[in-house]
């Protein structure tokens, strides 16, 4: 049950058997909570001597700890003593469809597949129908490979998008009659997790043609008002790193070998993901500002000047004496496709960046050219804040300056990937730290 077309397979799913506590099996991405080690102390003591994917991840919060190699061997034997004594098991060839509630959201919908790697290439400029979002920073990518590279199976906290305003893929199989996997509340007040099984032939033949459907060329030219592009059908979500890293092992695999093709039936070739239909009302797209710290901002405004009228582009800046006052001139200002607004905030003023002609799809990807630019071989340092009062906060200390960047548009994503490649680092964030996806759903890969 597949479609190589549009890299897509049924995968055989390995689930906990009857009678595992799920709360105490699902933990939260392992990017999560890197700096509260106090947190991932908890999920210890909760989970106690249970069987649990903590004792098959490696919390980033402990990456830098000199056990590193110990601990990975303890990941890797935990996965096999599941295997071995029947703690995991296989579900057979199909999909899990999943309902999601957290703190924030009633619903967030998802189907778990498994994603051909030679269909997804995270380099920039690529074309490929599998494709980040934002740039994948490669120095991330050995410690990754080297927990995963000796593991007998994978976990996913990959969440890849797709863009179906219609709601042809995932919503159509909760009007189904599927037998339920699992329904249990998930850990540290996370919210509830509920998960169907869907195996028919007729309904996963379902799932392929409406996705072959959104990678006809024809239709996807049509969406993006595009020509010559390459048809990008999912996008990197959360996890980017994670499905780099499946992608660098799998590479490694075929050129090891002493002949690709004895290898492209091996489980490594695919990656399971979580999918999520970018339109999804449970789904949340959180801006991500930027604060730079020890520099002229006076001097910084002259320099964003003429950095864009190199461009080709034009800066006005209005100024104002409240965020307040700012907010109402671009409430009078409406919507408008031919200027970028940017608000910020200094010491001594509130002030909105009017950009136009801008060259780039997103007011992010203008700002952040010019930040890069700006600070290269100067000692101010910026940060990416999340929330607007922590932004004001510092962008109004001395020598700072903050930007509050509006929200990306759900339907301006993929568009934005189509025409401007990735995304500019932590251009958005898809909810909160303990909205991520939880651990549960297993794949054998060696």
């Amino acid at each position: 049950m597949e479609n190589e077309d549009i890299g897509l397979k049924a995968p055989n799913i390995l689930l906990p058997r009857e009678g595992v506590d799920l709360t105490k099996w699902a933990v939260v991405a392992c990017d999560q909570y890197t700096s509260q080690p106090d947190y991932w102390k908890q999920v210890e003591d909760e989970v106690g001597d249970s069987p649990s994917t903590l004792n098959t991840v490696f919390p980033e919060v402990y990456l830098e700890e000199p056990d590193g190699d110990a601990r990975i061997e303890r990941i890797n034997k935990a996965m096999e003593t599941y295997l071995e004594e029947g703690i995991l098991e296989d579900q057979g060839p199909g999909f899990i469809l999943l309902d999601r509630k957290t703190s924030h959201v009633e619903s967030r919908k998802g189907l778990i597949v498994s994603l051909d790697l030679e269909k997804y290439d995270y380099k920039v400029g690529s074309q490929s129908l599998i494709r980040a979002t934002e740039g994948t920073i490669e120095d991330r990518l050995p410690p990754r490979v080297k927990i995963r590279k000796n593991a007998k199976i994978e976990l996913p906290h990959i969440m890849v998008l797709i863009d179906d305003p219609d709601r042809t893929v995932i919503e159509p199989l909760f009007e189904k009659n599927l037998d339920l996997a699992y329904d249990f509340e998930l850990m540290a007040n996370s919210g509830h997790l509920k998960g169907w099984r869907v195996n028919s032939d007729e309904d996963v033949a379902s799932v392929l043609a409406s996705l072959s459907d959104l990678s006809k060329q024809d239709v996807f030219d049509a969406k993006y008002d595009v020509s010559e592009k390459g048809v990008l059908l999912f996008a990197m979500g959360d996890g980017n790193h994670s499905l780099a890293t499946a992608k660098n092992i799998w590479e490694s695999m075929k050129s090891d070998a002493d002949a690709p093709t004895l290898v492209m039936d091996h489980p490594a070739r695919y990656a399971l993901v979580e999918l999520v239909n970018v339109h999804d009302s449970g789904l949340e797209f959180e801006p991500i500002h930027r604060v730079i710290f020890d520099v002229d901002t006076e001097d910084l405004k002259a320099k964003m000047e003429s950095f864009f009228a190199s461009e080709g582009s034009k800066v006005m800046i209005d100024t104002f004496d409240s965020l307040g006052a700012a907010k109402e001139r671009l409430a009078e200002l409406g919507e408008s496709e031919e200027e970028h607004r940017i608000t910020f905030v200094s010491a001594t003023e509130f002030g909105i960046i009017r950009l136009s002609n801008p060259k780039r799809n997103l007011e992010v990807g203008n700002l952040q050219a010019f930040v890069d630019s700006y600070l290269e071989g100067k000692d101010s340092v910026v940060d990416y804040i999340h929330g607007e009062d922590v932004l004001v906060d510092l962008g109004s200390k001395p020598s700072n300056i903050g930007f509050l960047l509006p929200a990306i548009g759900k339907s301006a994503l993929f568009k934005t990937v189509v025409l401007d490649g990735a995304l500019p680092r932590k251009t958005f964030s898809m909810g909160e730290a303990d909205e991520k996806r939880f651990y549960l759903e297993a794949r054998r890969i060696q």
